[in-house]
Order: structure tokens, then C-alpha cells, then sequence
């Protein structure tokens, strides 16, 4: 965790924090003066490149930051990793490993940043969790109860960018395709070409349906990477400056 810059100013937030659901006890939502930032997307989407990109430019205006992501718990990353390579977890048992992944960094890498008035860069949030969970047939409202412990971030970020593009960019990064993104635990294809391809726009349709629930921002991941960074800055910027 990086300090905050002495010529920083922190200012005091002018809207009321909330919890999704029932929150976490004993949290003094008023105390919390950073800002909470979350980028989400499929791999090959363009997250970890514009997260790099903000980190820079946030450090570079003087605003202190930490990053946080999927499967980065010091509690549970390391079991969540080893399980997962054996292809063999149940649904529910993925999708409490993923909850627990997420409570943990919330508690005690989220929450206190923010407290000390650190802008929070969150690569994937609970909206990737809970619109995975959905395409495996988990209940919906179960999730939402789930991610009642969820803090509303100040912005979110979905970098839209169909299928067909997102297999090529994984095959070009990784020269192959991971077995959970995609969803070959779903039966969807024996190929796991064809399986990407239906699990990601299965994917897309939940984040479409989540949008008009938590009312993030749906970005054009399209365009090129300045482009989109332009966008972010100048979004997150109105965000910085509102609050």
C-alpha cells in the first residue's frame, strides 16, 4: 500500500456511502474519504492495461493508490488457484471460494484504504462473481444476499468487447484458452473454441442485466487503448472532483 503524497488534499465526501446489502458491522461509512474505482470486463478486455494507465496518471496528480482483483485475498488466492486446476469444484463450492476471496480483500485492504483516503483501483468486482454465478444457475437474489457486504463503488466501468474478439486476444496472450473462462464446466461444447465463445456471450447478457440493476457505465472496449483511457480519465475525473 502506497502512502499518500503530503500535497494531497483529502476531501470530504459530499454523498452518503452505502453497503449494497447489509454491509459489514462496525464500519463508519462517513470515515471513508477515498474513492473506490472498479474496471470490469472479460480477460482480453483491456482491464489490466487502462488499470496501469490510471494508477499512473492518479499517482502523477497526487492521489495515493492501491490496487485490488480477483483471487489477491492473502486468506484464500493461493487454495483458490490450486483447487481450480484440478477442473473438479462444484458450483457453490467456486462460488464461496470466490465470496470469501472478496470479503477478505474488502475487510482488510478495501475498507481501510479508503479510510486513509487512498483512490482504490479494483480490477473486477463483485459483478464478474455474481454474473458468473448466474450463468452456472445460481439464484439471484441468494447472490445479491451474498454481496449484501458489497461496498457501492464511486464509479464502475464495463469494458463491452464482443466474443469474437475476445478469443482471438487470448489466443494472441496466452497462445490458449483457460478452462473456467470458458465455462467448460458448463457442458456448453466439447471444443472449448465453441464453449468460449457461447459461456462469454452468456457472460454479456448477465452483465447486461446487471447494468440496469447497479447502473454502471458500459465503455466501448473497441477503440483503441488511448481512446478508452481518455474516456476513463475524463469520467473519472468528474467523479474526483463531485465528490
Amino acid at each position: 500500500m502506497k502512502r499518500v503524497s503530503p500535497n494531497q488534499i483529502i476531501v470530504p465526501r459530499q454523498t452518503a456511502r452505502r453497503f449494497y446489502g447489509h454491509g459489514i458491522p462496525g464500519v463508519d461509512l462517513e470515515r471513508l474519504a477515498g474513492r473506490l474505482i472498479v474496471v470490469e470486463g472479460a480477460d482480453g478486455s483491456g482491464r489490466s492495461t487502462q488499470i496501469a494507465r490510471l494508477v499512473e496518471w492518479l499517482e502523477g496528480s497526487g492521489h495515493g493508490t492501491v490496487q485490488v482483483g480477483l483471487k489477491r485475498s492473502s486468506l484464500v488466492s493461493e487454495e483458490l488457484s490450486k483447487a481450480q486446476q484440478g477442473n473438479i469444484l462444484s458450483r457453490t463450492t467456486l462460488s464461496m471460494f470466490y465470496a470469501t476471496d472478496f470479503a477478505d480483500q474488502l475487510e482488510n485492504t478495501i475498507l481501510p484504504a479508503l479510510k486513509a483516503g487512498f483512490t482504490v483501483l479494483a480490477d473486477r468486482y463483485i459483478y464478474t462473481l455474481m454474473a458468473r454465478d448466474m450463468v452456472r444457475g445460481m439464484d439471484e437474489t441468494w447472490l445479491k444476499n451474498l454481496y449484501g457486504i458489497a461496498l457501492e463503488p464511486d464509479a464502475v466501468f464495463y469494458l463491452n468487447v464482443p466474443p469474437e474478439e475476445l478469443v482471438q486476444r487470448n489466443f494472441a496472450k496466452n497462445a490458449a484458452l483457460d478452462y473456467w473462462e470458458s465455462g467448460m464446466d458448463l457442458g456448453l461444447s466439447r471444443d472449448m473454441f465453441d464453449s468460449f465463445l457461447q459461456y462469454q456471450r452468456r457472460v454479456a447478457e448477465m452483465f447486461r442485466r446487471l447494468q440496469k440493476t447497479y447502473n454502471f457505465t458500459i465503455v466501448d472496449g473497441m477503440r483503441s487503448a488511448d481512446a478508452i483511457n481518455a474516456d476513463l480519465r475524463k469520467k473519472i475525473g468528474a467523479v474526483l472532483a463531485a465528490t
